[in-house]
């Protein structure tokens, strides 16, 4: 496992090199020019050259790369043209709801997925099955955004269940608590939730089956071991190793995911920031929102292969 650890960390700092010139490069093909956006319509020429060479826009781009790049390595992303402040600053600011809202929304994917696969494949072309195959089938093909839409159509605007948008309320019974924030909660979490739940569910179906299709749990069930202990304390512990890699790339789909999430309901986290640095033209800004969100989806694959190769054996040979 040491070997291991080391070797994936050694190349690591290609991957995150590689990442960051892909950053730098997508980001500068962002039509429109900051200064024109700060500066307005109307500035002349010669106060939009002077703005270029203050913002460091006016060299080749590779230099303005290497510079960026020389002062990523001192921790150092550069200050944001429309918020004037520090963009680590911002980043950070902003890291903090958005790991909140796509944790909540994993864990809860996580646990809505192995609960639905489990049960649909113990109950095997019975209509447990089939019923959960269905949600787990719709869930594979309603676009996130679409989902939020409507949840917050039926159940924050005409049921009045949910707020509508926001982190959280100034007034009310809920004020100021965990209450109040679980409920501005619910309904972004369960969007982001939806599809990777569908996701994981198909996966962990099919591990099950293949484990159960195992000589060692045909010799367990011939012994008289109980249907139930068979199921859930041998199959099931043994599939979930194979849904692990599944559960690490559902946590970047739901960490990208945020992104449109978080403009539907306003949810006040780097997804947001990057729309609004977006139309802003705010290039330093949205590249170190974006490297930071690359950065965090590089390590949680890092990290989902080191825990598969810690609970299954076979993966060490």
């Amino acid at each position: 496992m040491a070997a291991y650890l080391l070797k994936r960390l050694l190349l690591l700092g290609p991957v995150l090199l590689g990442l960051s010139a892909m950053v730098f490069a997508l980001v500068s093909l962002v039509p429109g020019d900051p200064a024109l956006a700060l500066l307005g319509p109307y500035a002349t020429p010669e106060r939009v050259a002077e703005l270029h060479r203050e913002l460091g826009l006016d060299g080749p781009l590779p230099l303005r790369y290497a510079t960026w790049l020389g002062n990523v390595l001192h921790g150092e992303l550069g200050r944001s043209y429309s918020l004037n402040r520090p963009v680590l600053d911002t980043v950070l600011e902003r890291l903090g709801p958005t790991l909140l809202l796509a944790g909540t929304a994993l864990v809860l994917a996580t646990l809505l997925g192995l609960v639905a696969g489990a049960v649909s494949a113990v109950h095997r072309q019975r209509w447990p099955d089939r019923v959960l195959t269905l949600l787990s089938l719709t869930g594979l093909s309603t676009p996130a955004f679409w989902l939020a839409l409507l949840l917050v159509s039926v159940l924050a605007v005409q049921a009045r269940f949910f707020p509508v948008s926001g982190m959280s309320s100034s007034h009310g019974p809920r004020a100021g608590g965990v209450l109040d924030l679980l409920h501005h909660l619910a309904l972004p979490a369960l969007s982001l939730a939806f599809i990777a739940a569908g996701i994981i569910a198909r996966v962990t179906r099919t591990a099950m089956l293949e484990v159960l299709g195992q000589g060692y749990i045909r010799n367990a069930r011939a012994r008289g071991i109980p249907e139930d202990q068979l199921f859930y304390r041998h199959a099931f512990r043994n599939a979930v190793v194979s849904v692990i890699p599944v559960i690490g790339l559902q946590a970047g789909f739901v960490l990208g995911g945020a992104v449109y999430i978080e403009t539907v309901f306003q949810w006040p986290g780097l997804g947001r920031m990057l729309v609004d640095a977006i139309l802003a033209r705010d290039l330093l800004l949205v590249q170190g929102g974006v490297l930071v969100v690359a950065t965090s989806y590089v390590l949680i694959n890092l990290c989902t292969d080191l825990l598969q190769r810690a609970l299954d054996p076979r993966a060490q040979a």
